[in-house]
């Protein structure tokens, strides 16, 4: 009985120290338990030194609580080591499941308003603040005045901000009004504020994928070339990533199997390359560079 308690207790604490806030009823539908036993152990870490912080109806323990503190000491980065770690993360170009784990454990660890500070002016500092708390409590938020690249227009954006990029120069956000996922440049907008409205549209938040030829998109398609010396050198040259996507083919050519978010990046690469290049097994891609080729000969004559 006693274990079966402090297995409940313990859970309950690490839910809690996660950089995310939980209302009473988030906790007992995620851990199992009654609405009085939360508030009795919650009530218990109080007394026993933790720091726990309560936002409207949400709770989560300060990971600056003295237990914590002392369990980590060797362990726990402080401020300046937070930021200076998520800035490297966010300077390497990699979407390994590695770098991803180790960008969302540093996440899940520091406030966001700790890493948004570094070293900008004072909007844009509260900007990312803001669309960082965004992202941890799922909130709705809206980029005041902000300027449109396109058109030039000027106008608030309501946008469900989940994903950053760029070195946290961009944010992608599904904006319900368009029903798209858009990139938006954090710059652009005079001011960002929360609103008191939670995520509707999470199933339609979908992950912005990076190819090789560092196009991205939220679609991938499959291509594979088989290359002569030539083509495979100079791949490597410009893309030494694409190591881990080749191998040697059985004929002596080398075969590259990859995902790219567009055919544009890709393409230049075989039309640059084409008598050291043979696109196989990749019929959408096949299409597009035989319409390529129709365009450029339509433009330039036979």
């Amino acid at each position: 009985m006693e274990l079966e308690k402090f297995d409940r207790q313990l859970r309950l604490m690490v839910l809690l120290a996660q950089n995310k806030q939980h209302t009473v009823e988030d906790i007992s539908r995620l851990l199992g338990m009654n609405r009085r036993s939360i508030y009795r152990y919650i009530e218990a870490f109080r007394q026993m030194g933790f720091i726990v912080i309560k936002e409207g109806t949400k709770y989560r323990i300060d990971h600056n609580s003295p237990f914590f503190r002392q369990i980590t000491e060797y362990t726990h980065f402080s401020e300046d080591e937070a930021m200076t770690i998520n800035q490297v993360l966010n300077s390497v170009y990699d979407t390994s499941p590695q770098i991803r784990r180790l960008r969302e454990k540093l996440a899940s660890l520091y406030d966001f308003k700790v890493l948004a500070r570094h070293g900008v002016d004072t909007l844009i500092a509260h900007n990312l603040s803001t669309l960082y708390k965004a992202c941890t409590l799922e909130r709705v938020a809206i980029l005041r005045d902000y300027t449109s690249p396109n058109s030039g227009a000027v106008r608030d954006r309501i946008v469900e901000p989940y994903l950053f990029l760029s070195e946290n120069s961009e944010v992608r956000c599904y904006e319900p009004e368009s029903g798209m996922n858009k990139t938006f440049k954090i710059s652009r907008a005079k001011r960002v504020d929360l609103l008191d409205l939670l995520w509707s549209h999470k199933d339609k938040h979908k992950p912005l994928h990076y190819d090789l030829f560092h196009f991205s998109g939220e679609r991938r398609f499959r291509v594979r070339l088989l290359m002569g010396y030539l083509a495979m050198s100079l791949l490597l040259e410009e893309h030494p990533e694409a190591e881990k996507q080749i191998h040697l083919h059985n004929d002596g050519r080398w075969m590259l199997d990859t995902q790219v978010c567009s055919f544009k990046g890709i393409g230049r690469f075989v039309l640059g390359l084409f008598d050291d290049i043979e696109v196989v097994d990749s019929p959408e891609f096949s299409a597009w560079i035989n319409t390529r080729i129709k365009d450029l000969t339509q433009k330039y004559g036979n």
